[in-house]
């Protein structure tokens, strides 16, 4: 028995699941109103609920109408149910607590040690201008990302910069508030994109696996529309949204794409899954129902991987090639199908991890800004990753020397 029918049997069992008509009522389990559980045209069981309408698969409601029928009632009214027992073994993930304490206790030091030897080959460019010499780019790059990462105002942070120079992460001080001003420049947009792929490169052997999907960071700038419906002028809040592929094992972003918020997200899968290609061997790919179709799975195959995404409600195998291939898995070997797809549930961990540590918002007004600091938050995420995953893998990154990983002693 699933975890899907034991929870329906929970429903059946505590609930009012009471039929109405054609159709059954079925209470949420959660206490939150009800799922209707009914036939289609095709005589096929379906139910209003989001699990059934993203998966397409029976959900607890419809396997609750099932116990129910089961349920037979005898002239002398004694009831008798059909039901099968089953045993469910919890599983576990033990957390290996010392070397995360190691690497807590020493995150702040090491992530500067990474951002510093990250950003030590960047090219400078040709100054020709006459003034006052402006700041390297490996300053500023080293600047916004720490900035980012400290989550402090820019005033604030002007003592860990001072300190950062005393280090020598930094070739001369740089005020605090003058990280605002690099954030506004667009020639740092590129180069922020590469190093996130670089700094993805030391988990090459660990990840083989990905996940793909898109967030959005808020701002607190806000744009008038006029809603020709109604005849009113609204405000909108201003956002980034930002397309990524993670490995679904250490949570490294591999990739990202940052485009105009309207954007689909299908068309960015190619885009990233051949940025992560350069790099990283692809085993297999998931990801939700809004990147599924046929030149999504030709895609990963292209790169010798398995695409396992969702398929949309009304979904047929009449499209052919992998897509049909992949549909008929789908539907004959559900669960298998599922604990493949059930992966992507790693890249929500993964922008979850990066809001809840950098915040889910961006402090920055104008669009290249916002874009530089998401994209800032993206770069410390993988450094942070990188710094826990030393401690528990015991790998070394390197980025300075070809990107090298080499063992530490045990």
């Amino acid at each position: 028995m699933s975890l899907r029918q034991q929870r329906g049997q929970t429903i059946a069992e505590t609930m009012p699941v009471s039929k109405m008509g054609a159709e059954w009522v079925v209470p949420s389990q959660t206490g939150k109103g009800v799922y209707i559980v009914g036939k289609d045209e095709h005589g096929n069981a379906h139910c209003q609920c989001p699990d059934f309408g993203n998966l397409g698969v029976k959900c607890k409601h419809i396997f609750a109408v099932e116990f129910k029928l089961k349920t037979a009632v005898a002239k002398d009214g004694t009831v008798t149910v059909t039901k099968s027992v089953t045993v469910t073994e919890k599983v576990t993930y033990k957390q290996d607590w010392p070397a995360y304490d190691r690497a807590q206790a020493r995150e702040k030091d090491r992530i500067q040690e990474l951002l510093f030897d990250l950003c030590r080959d960047l090219e400078e460019p040709e100054n020709t201008a006459r003034g006052r010499r402006p700041h390297t780019v490996k300053d500023s790059v080293f600047s916004m990302v720490f900035k980012v990462y400290s989550t402090v105002s820019a005033r604030r942070f002007s003592c860990d910069l001072s300190e950062a120079h005393k280090r020598g992460y930094l070739s001369a001080e740089v005020p605090g508030i003058k990280v605002c001003k690099f954030m506004e420049n667009a020639e740092l947009t590129p180069i922020l994109k590469v190093l996130i792929a670089k700094s993805a490169a030391p988990l090459k052997s660990v990840e083989t696996d990905f996940a793909v999907d898109s967030s959005g960071f808020s701002s607190c700038r806000f744009e008038k529309w006029f809603d020709q419906k109604y005849g009113v002028t609204r405000n909108k809040c201003a956002w980034v949204k930002a397309h990524i592929a993670c490995g679904v094992k250490t949570n490294i972003v591999t990739a990202i794409r940052i485009l105009d918020k309207d954007a689909g997200d299908s068309p960015q899968f190619a885009p990233l899954l051949t940025e992560t290609a350069k790099t990283f061997t692809i085993g297999e790919v998931s990801a939700d129902k809004a990147y599924t179709s046929l030149e999504n799975f030709e895609t990963v195959a292209g790169f010798g991987g398995t695409a396992f995404m969702a398929f949309k409600q009304n979904a047929t195998g009449a499209k052919g090639g992998l897509f049909q291939k992949m549909f008929h898995y789908f539907q004959y070997k559900q669960e298998e199908y599922m604990n493949h797809y059930h992966k992507r549930s790693n890249v929500e961990s993964t922008f979850s991890m990066m809001k809840r540590k950098f915040g889910d918002a961006v402090r920055s007004k104008s669009d290249v800004a916002m874009v530089n600091e998401v994209l800032c938050k993206v770069l410390a995420h993988n450094l942070c990753v990188l710094n826990q995953e030393e401690c528990e893998l015991g790998i070394e990154a390197m980025f300075s020397k070809s990107d090298a990983v080499k063992s530490l002693s045990a």
